[in-house]
């Protein structure tokens, strides 16, 4: 941890494309010209969140405190068996939503195009307790992905998908955000449109120096997408997906990690 300031110093101060998004986002958020420091201080805590993954994927849990708001809609969707959708997003750490109860954490599988952090991923994974079995990769384009994120579902198990970031070949939609209109994916909403499961939307935030805040709400009992008209009603989904994801990135801004031109 005591690194992450040079670190993330080294890379305020070579990494272009990161300082430019990082300083447009939280001028966006804040209404005013972003300090360099705010900079750093914002890949400091991607560092920050990045290495806490580390100690979680260890199931090292008891290294930090979490906060709950909303875990009470998690748990009724488990109870009930039905299975569900987690949409969530490039906002804090995923990894924190499977902190303390171990049932929670053998039914949560997480699905992404995880190609685009293969060294990443591939160096936290010597360190996984075996939360490994529970990812489902994308894989653009084909049937498998939807077929296989089907079975966990209807198992009664949630799949959790960043809905902010479109991935290879995705088809988008632009929505308001923050001010702009910014490309958000389909791809998650027409499978969950499929699916007709519940929709849960949840956010891990966070907070120096070892808390994490999990929000959860119900966006959805099951998104419903006719054939007439399906294009509009996935693009409504999609707007009030954005407000909601605005209004937590306000809640906690250093918690934002797209570092690129959300808006291009």
């Amino acid at each position: 941890s005591l690194l992450l300031g040079p670190i993330a110093l080294y890379y305020a101060l070579t990494n272009r494309e990161a300082r430019r998004a990082s300083s447009d986002f939280l001028q966006r958020v804040h209404g005013r010209p972003t300090r360099f420091s705010a900079v750093v201080a914002h890949l400091r805590t991607f560092g920050q969140v990045t290495l806490d993954r580390l100690f979680m994927l260890r199931g090292q849990h008891e290294c930090f405190t979490v906060q709950r708001t909303g875990g009470e809609i998690l748990q009724r969707v488990l109870d009930d068996g039905r299975g569900a959708v987690i949409l969530s997003a490039h906002l804090g750490s995923m990894a924190a939503s499977k902190i303390g109860d171990a049932r929670r954490r053998e039914r949560i599988y997480i699905a992404g195009f995880f190609r685009n952090a293969a060294m990443i991923n591939a160096a936290l994974g010597q360190f996984d307790a075996g939360s490994g079995a529970r990812v489902v990769h994308i894989d653009p384009g084909s049937p498998r992905t939807v077929l296989a994120v089907r079975d966990l579902v209807e198992a009664g198990n949630l799949v959790a998908i960043a809905a902010d970031r479109a991935g290879l070949n995705d088809r988008v939609v632009q929505v308001p955000f923050l001010g702009q209109s910014a490309t958000f994916p389909l791809g998650p909403f027409i499978l969950a449109a499929i699916l007709r499961k519940p929709v849960v939307l949840a956010f891990a935030l966070f907070e120096s120096p070892n808390r994490y805040h999990f929000h959860c709400e119900l966006f959805s009992d099951g998104i419903v997408a006719p054939r007439k008209g399906r294009d509009a009603a996935l693009r409504a989904e999609i707007v009030r997906y954005a407000q909601r994801l605005e209004h937590y990135a306000r809640l906690a801004p250093m918690n934002w990690f797209n570092f690129y031109d959300f808006w291009a």
